[in-house]
């Protein structure tokens, strides 16, 4: 499963979200520090879910980065979040 696949899937299952989009963004940034051939390094995320709440802006960035886990967050280099309800 690529970490695209892998995001998606741990995002969809922990917030159940009305929209999700993961978007490997690594092309773009060829040449920048943490980038690896191949991709799978800098990702953008828009989620809306009701699962965001009454949380402020860190705690859904918190919620986001447990969901994914520690394995997961430590393969990715870059990490942009558009996150709301």
């Amino acid at each position: 499963m690529s970490k695209t696949e892998e995001i998606r899937s741990a995002l969809q299952t922990a917030f159940d979200p009305r929209e999700l989009e993961v978007v490997d963004d690594s092309e773009s940034h060829r040449g920048h520090g943490g980038y690896r051939e191949g991709g799978e390094t800098h990702y953008n995320l828009r989620i809306r879910s009701a699962a965001f709440k009454g949380q402020s802006r860190i705690a859904r960035h918190r919620a986001v980065h447990a969901a994914l886990g520690p394995d997961l967050i430590g393969r990715i280099h870059a990490l942009a979040l558009d996150l709301d309800v």
